[in-house]
């Protein structure tokens, strides 16, 4: 069994980055570790990149450099930059090589702690899962040893179960750590701050107080030069399985016995088991689909999505999906949960907003707006923090009432930039507390719902709705909450 030692310094530590050349090194990982280094949470370390381009020591160490020279890295003195980068070493060999594995595990050896990132796309993860095993580098006879997996988890519920047995014949479930980086976004993690460590708002989370849930996660950009990628995932599985998931297992679950990782984690699943199933028949009254058209985002001229390069000329990819779902519990009985998600949309922006029901008698019905409902809405991206729309008398000697808003943002409340996804969730990989990582049930559990709509939507014969770039989406998906006499909220 791992030991949890939940410190804020892990024990001496090799990281490992399976496909250390790629993007997510570059943008994500690296400086990741480097702030850490620079924050005092990581002092005794290493950092080997294992990839197949034939760099060295020496090359890694370069590109590593030239991975902090910019952003807020840049008053950062150089020989800070050159203390972290002596701590990196680098295997150039193909990920099915046993030679490359034997000389990672001279490397690694010495040190307490093992962990094993897999940035690389998903077809290499069974073959490095597989060479871990046969090395021995997935067993220690002290300290740890530990495997990071990024998503995509699985394209439907049969592969992600092929992927989970793949892990289970070389690693534990506690030795697993499969990463979504929107659980390492400080708006996230303050959800179950929010709602349980706040006596206002606990008693009010439930049907009885809450009408509806808008969870939205816009994108203005277009799949770019990740055309190959979209066409085989689309936004159902890119965004909505995992980070938008993640967010509603959050926003809905019960609350913990405790905060120990696997009490909050068991809740989460409950939730997905309570969803109620997207059959056939329901698929055009509860999903929505469609694909941006040649339009305008951001000043920006954008080509619509059938002239994207990589992209097939007939695809019924989606770019943009709006859900509405219910989850068949106790508590939330009643209240519709709507989901959007797109790319080419007007604004980039994460958010949620829980509208809570009018009072039983609106006394002030004559005087207050339309848009009387209280609201709370979290604020993801760009900016993190919440704000509270309630209502208020407007000065003067007559009774009118509009609403107001109070606010709050992380970084005026306290002064400090908050840390990237990636850091916290790295440290706590490193610590052993899996938290804020996805279990193999509750993995298998999303892909259960998902792929129930998948299929919906492989034997819908309709066409996809279109939608200018720059736009809020296809208007069918306005239906969704017109059905309850809601409107989405404007992007």
């Amino acid at each position: 069994m791992d030991g949890l030692q939940f410190t804020k310094e892990p024990a001496p530590f090799v990281i490992t980055i399976f496909g250390a050349t790629g993007d997510l090194t570059r943008k994500k990982l690296v400086p990741a570790l480097f702030s850490l280094f620079l924050k005092g949470n990581a002092s005794q370390f290493k950092v080997i990149g294992f990839a197949r381009r034939p760099w060295t020591k020496e090359t890694f160490e370069a590109e590593a450099l030239s991975m902090l020279s910019g952003g807020h890295f840049s008053q950062v003195p150089e020989s800070q930059k050159r203390a972290f980068i002596e701590k990196l070493d680098y295997i150039s060999s193909t990920f099915g090589d046993p030679e490359g594995y034997a000389k990672l595990a001279e490397a690694v050896a010495p040190w307490e702690g093992k962990l094993f990132y897999l940035s690389t796309p998903p077809d290499d993860y069974p073959v490095i899962i597989e060479n871990l095993g046969k090395a021995g580098l997935n067993r220690t006879t002290h300290g740890y040893s530990r495997v990071i997996v990024e998503k995509p988890f699985g394209r439907d519920l049969a592969t992600a179960k092929e992927l989970n047995e793949v892990l289970s014949t070389q690693f534990e479930e506690n030795q697993i750590y499969r990463i979504d980086h929107y659980l390492g976004k400080e708006t996230v993690q303050n959800i179950l701050v929010l709602r349980f460590g706040n006596g206002i708002f606990e008693p009010l989370w439930n049907s009885r107080y809450i009408d509806n849930i808008q969870i939205t996660v816009a994108e203005s950009i277009g799949v770019g030069t990740r055309g190959n990628y979209y066409e085989k995932s689309g936004t159902l599985r890119d965004m909505v399985q995992n980070h938008i998931f993640q967010l509603m297992t959050l926003l809905l679950m019960d609350p913990p016995n405790d905060l120990s990782p696997d009490t909050v984690r068991t809740e989460k699943v409950k939730v997905l088991k309570s969803l109620r199933p997207i059959t056939y028949k329901d698929i055009n009254k509860y999903t929505v689909r469609g694909q941006y058209s040649a339009g305008v985002t951001q000043g920006q001229p954008v080509r619509g999505y059938l002239e994207e390069e990589g992209v097939a000329k007939d695809s019924k990819t989606e770019t943009f999906v709006a859900l509405q779902v219910h989850v068949d519990t106790w508590r939330w009985e009643g209240v519709p949960i709507f989901i959007r998600t797109g790319k080419g949309l007007g604004r980039k922006v994460s958010e949620v907003a829980i509208t809570f029901k009018q009072p039983p008698l609106q006394v002030f019905r004559n005087q207050a707006s339309d848009e009387g409902q209280n609201q709370l809405v979290l604020h993801i991206q760009p900016e993190e923090g919440f704000t509270f729309h309630i209502n208020a008398k407007i000065p003067g000697y007559t009774t009118q009432v509009r609403p107001v808003n109070m606010d709050f943002a992380y970084g005026d409340a306290f002064g400090e930039a908050t840390p990237e996804a990636y850091e916290r969730l790295i440290l706590d990989a490193l610590v052993g507390d899996s938290t804020l990582y996805t279990r193999r049930d509750e993995i298998e559990a999303s892909w259960t719902f998902i792929t129930r709509i998948l299929q919906g939507w492989a034997q819908d014969p309709n066409p996809l709705p279109q939608y200018r770039a720059g736009s809020a989406g296809p208007e069918e998906a306005k239906a969704l909450t017109a059905s309850v006499g809601q409107k989405w909220r404007k992007l």
